[in-house]
């Protein structure tokens, strides 16, 4: 090996492997004729699949064919793809002693261990999520997506390997990070679960004027007042600045459109305008009015709703609901997101397929509300509870940024 090649090392390695060398990685493809070959000792309920999130899955029973002795034979430790759908799909490496087949369209193959090479596979599992492996998927780098990747693509791939106790050493670093980040996504989604129950205890259900579940200071409250949108809220429409006035543009007020409004407490947006713009025309809201997307393809699958943490201009496919006296504004966008369910049977489709909520029928939505400390009460409790579902999301967010850049640092980078 030369010393350029000699030169190919990750960025950070454990202490006791620096200055060794890396070596390129041998890897074999099996086929028939290769001697693998099914027979009958097979049946259908050994024909798996391979499934990006799941790795190998039993498959379909439609897609397996009656003559299973044409599949493949994949055994502990070896891999398989579908060359066909690998940008979308997976490479899954098979961890059961027993063996099983795939399709024949599919590509199986192993490492070969070498007297002073050995491949462990689940180091080449993470490796697949290098940055190394993203720029031989994306066509060298430059963003378009192989159509296919068949065996010999993948033998053409530069893998450099360390030995394989270091190799075993960077897979349980990373693997052991895998486990924290799914406890991680498991405590997250704890808490959203536990809010969507609470939601629909602390709320009633529709048709319904008291909820199922109330704090003890307001058990004795009585009924929940019967009312709409139209008498909580003052409505406002937006609009967005011309775009062949380069002014109206270069200011710092935040400009709310539909790629803003993925978060329920809204303090910046990607765009901004001047006050030259809001002169002009451009609709301003004020701090605590919620915002709701009535215009969109994202109202096929959901209404955003946003409540503004500071002024905002926003443009004409979002509502501004400002709420009036006796109302409070989170109470109001809570009630909104226990009601989701009602809020998309309105939704109708408009032209090109883009969903869209009357205005008109919008105030007439229909919803039920407790005295103002009820409401303050009920509001901070989901305040509570969003607070910490965004902190348990920014540990999740942190743990796999530090992934990131423990990969970048432990796999040499395709610029080497």
């Amino acid at each position: 090996m030369n010393d350029e090649k000699q030169a190919l090392v990750p960025k950070l390695r454990f202490p006791k492997y620096v200055g060794q060398r890396l070596r390129k990685a041998l890897l074999k493809e099996v086929t028939a004729e290769s001697g693998e070959r099914v027979g009958d000792n097979f049946s259908t309920m050994q024909v798996m699949g391979v499934s990006k999130m799941e790795g190998i899955v039993p498959m379909e029973g439609r897609l397996i064919s009656s003559d299973i002795s044409r599949y493949k034979i994949v055994r502990k430790n070896w891999f398989a793809y579908n060359p066909m759908r690998l940008n979308i799909g997976s490479i899954a490496r098979w961890k059961g002693e027993q063996n099983i087949l795939v399709s024949p369209d599919y590509v199986v193959f192993k490492c070969l261990n070498g007297a002073d090479l050995q491949i462990d596979p689940e180091y080449l599992n993470h490796f697949r999520q290098s940055d190394v492996w993203k720029q031989f998927v994306t066509e060298g780098g430059d963003g378009s997506v192989r159509v296919r990747i068949y065996y010999r693509d993948l033998a053409r791939l530069q893998l450099l390997l360390p030995g394989r106790d270091e190799q075993q050493k960077i897979a349980d670093c990373l693997s052991s990070l895998d486990t924290l980040i799914a406890a991680q996504a498991d405590k997250l989604d704890a808490l959203k679960t536990h809010k969507r129950g609470l939601m629909q205890q602390l709320f009633p259900r529709e048709g319904e004027i008291i909820p199922r579940l109330r704090f003890p200071e307001f058990r004795e409250a009585g009924e929940w007042e019967q009312t709409n949108l139209e008498q909580l809220v003052d409505f406002r429409s937006g609009g967005t600045p011309s775009k062949a006035n380069p002014a109206f543009w270069s200011g710092s007020i935040p400009w709310v459109s539909a790629k803003d409004m993925k978060q329920l407490f809204l303090d910046d947006t990607e765009d901004h305008i001047s006050t030259v713009a809001v002169d002009d025309g451009a609709k301003m809201a004020s701090p605590g009015t919620l915002l709701m997307l009535t215009r969109g393809m994202t109202l096929l699958k959901d209404v955003p709703i946003c409540v503004l943490q500071r002024g905002m201009s926003f443009n004409q496919d979002v509502k501004a609901l400002r709420p009036k006296k006796d109302m409070d504004g989170l109470f109001l966008a809570f009630s909104l997101l226990a009601n989701l369910h009602r809020l998309l049977k309105m939704v109708d489709i408009a032209g090109h397929g883009t969903g869209k909520l009357n205005t008109d029928e919008l105030k007439l939505f229909e919803l039920v509300r407790p005295q103002s400390d009820e409401q303050q009460k009920i509001a901070d409790c989901f305040s509570s509870i969003d607070a910490l579902i965004v902190a348990q999301a920014d540990k999740l967010d942190a743990l796999k940024t530090h992934k990131k850049g423990l990969m970048q640092q432990l796999f040499p980078s395709p610029e080497a």
